[in-house]
């Protein structure tokens, strides 16, 4: 994995391009502080999502739906590496394994922290739940705003994308994937 020395530099001249002094105060270090800001926001390529799930495994009976849901999401959009922002629902429905509750919020942010579009991290969620707890079935329902959206372009303020990946029970009995999107509705604003 490249180590990102070179991007100070590289964010020097792009304020350059853009016609600006990056030597004057206001920029003085905003080379550097771009740099790491990039590699933080990138930092998932360097985690595993076996290392992430695979110490919280459990064998368990338990047979009904567990949901994770609101879980905050921030990413770059691969486009126009600008950010975006929302939140993620998450369900399985186990088969002899379950997996620790802190463990998914993780897996999220493991494939939000790298150069996205939402489409892929709700199925590189879903995909992975699947294929490492072996469900009867998995859910990711993503909704964000995409400041690509709302600072550029079309510059829809109040547009949200909304995503979402069915496996098994979920894709095929239409009253579980009812019963989760009424789960994830329910409750918004609860406090304990």
């Amino acid at each position: 994995m490249p180590n990102g020395d070179a991007i100070p530099g590289l964010v020097e001249q792009v304020l350059k391009e853009l016609g600006e002094d990056p030597r004057r105060e206001g920029l003085e270090r905003t080379p550097d502080r771009v740099a790491a800001a990039l590699r933080y926001l990138t930092s998932g390529y360097e985690k595993d999502a076996q290392q992430i799930l695979n110490d919280a495994l459990f064998v368990e009976e338990y047979d009904e739906m567990v949901i994770v849901k609101d879980i905050d999401v921030t990413s770059l959009c691969e486009h126009h590496l600008l950010p975006f922002i929302g939140k993620c629902h998450v369900a399985y429905m186990p088969h002899k394994k379950i997996v620790g509750l802190s463990k998914i919020p993780r897996l999220v942010d493991m494939y939000a922290r790298r150069l996205q579009v939402q489409e892929r991290l709700t199925t590189q969620i879903a995909n992975t739940l699947n294929d490492v707890l072996q469900p009867r079935g998995v859910a990711v329902v993503m909704e964000a705003v995409h400041l690509c959206m709302i600072m550029r372009g079309v510059e829809k303020q109040n547009s949200k994308a909304v995503t979402s990946a069915m496996l098994g029970a979920f894709r095929d009995r239409p009253e579980t994937r009812a019963e989760f999107m009424e789960l994830i509705k329910a409750g918004r604003g609860l406090v304990l």
